[in-house]
């Protein structure tokens, strides 16, 4: 029952009568995530019938290519719209020059074929980058302490074709070489796939996030010094801009901001001067630190992610490449 006392003011305004109820609370809210808006990373190992927990991702595993098959099916059941695929290459076929990237049955080649053989109504992303197949860990070709950047192109376009060839449906190249986007582009209509799309990594930083992805991809024991001549400093936005003009004028049809969450207010920036299909990648330390906080009782692990991802739609992401895929869209559909 209302108390009954005088009131000290009178109050016009009352925002917190849209919050009373969740009908109401449902009815003028703003920002919704959708399943829609899933891109699912998966890494995949040789093998079969085999799964590898990643212990600095738990819930993430690396999985042999029968096993991403079965998760694609997944995907395809889930509503997921597409999957970003990332190769653990073995050791012994690292070398300076990354030439396992260029190899016809190479092992994201075949995860291709595989997935596209069961003609899912899923799209397949791939990473254009010469750091899962180096023995130094760079994402390009080495010259000493230097990053080659036309010299690392040439590869990069030959790797683009062959993952187009072997089934992807997008190149995602993360490699933050100038100019990559642009041979790319004429590479792969050259090639006869003018229809293969361009998810650049346009403002990709030199970040410190990234610690899991590498021991997801064995990069962590590889690399040898830091990224951070091509990788963009943490500090800078305006570059971020540059970057993306860049790469749009180069023939990118989407652009993807990364890392995600310190870096709302670039996909926010991106999307409010380009109103371009703008992404966003949650990171593996992003993850890693909900699941970890979550894990141990912190927080709750299932309200944190799906605040997290409200965050970036919030920003004005199209869609979001993270490790919580498959569990919050299992999540949205309990929530309707």
């Amino acid at each position: 029952m209302p108390h009954s006392i005088e009131p000290l003011f009178a109050l016009s305004h009352r925002p917190r009568r849209n919050r009373k109820s969740d009908w109401s609370r449902r009815l003028v809210r703003e920002t919704r995530v959708s399943i829609s808006d899933l891109i699912w990373p998966l890494f995949v190992i040789e093998g079969s019938q085999r799964s590898e927990p990643i212990p600095s991702m738990p819930g993430v595993a690396r999985l042999t290519i029968d096993l991403i098959v079965r998760e694609a099916h997944r995907a395809a059941e889930l509503g997921i719209p597409a999957l970003a695929l990332f190769p653990y290459v073995d050791s012994a076929l690292r070398d300076n020059s990354g030439s396992e990237a260029l190899r016809e049955n190479n092992l994201i080649c075949r995860v291709c074929n595989a997935i596209a053989k069961e003609k899912l109504p899923v799209g397949l992303i791939t990473d254009v980058a010469l750091d899962p197949y180096t023995s130094h860990g760079h994402d390009g070709l080495l010259d000493g302490e230097t990053i080659l950047n036309d010299e690392t192109i040439a590869v990069l376009t030959k790797q683009a074709v062959l993952q187009a060839q072997s089934g992807s449906d997008v190149i995602a190249p993360s490699d933050m070489m100038d100019g990559r986007v642009g041979a790319i582009r004429s590479a792969l209509d050259q090639a006869g796939f003018q229809d293969v799309q361009i998810m650049s990594y346009a403002a990709k930083y030199a970040s410190a996030f990234y610690g899991p992805f590498r021991d997801a991809i064995g990069t962590s024991k590889t690399l040898k010094g830091d990224k951070r001549t091509y990788q963009m400093d943490p500090a800078n936005a305006d570059e971020a801009m540059r970057e993306v003009a860049l790469d749009l004028d180069e023939g990118a049809d989407m652009i993807m901001v990364k890392p995600g969450m310190p870096y709302l207010d670039i996909v926010w920036r991106v999307k409010d001067t380009f109103n371009v299909p703008t992404f966003a990648y949650q990171v593996s330390g992003e993850y890693a630190m909900i699941q970890a906080a979550a894990q141990n009782g912190w927080i709750d692990g299932d309200r944190a992610m799906a605040e997290s991802l409200m965050g970036f739609k919030r920003a004005g992401a199209d869609g979001i490449l993270t490790y919580f895929a498959p569990r919050m869209a299992e999540y949205l559909k309990e929530n309707r």
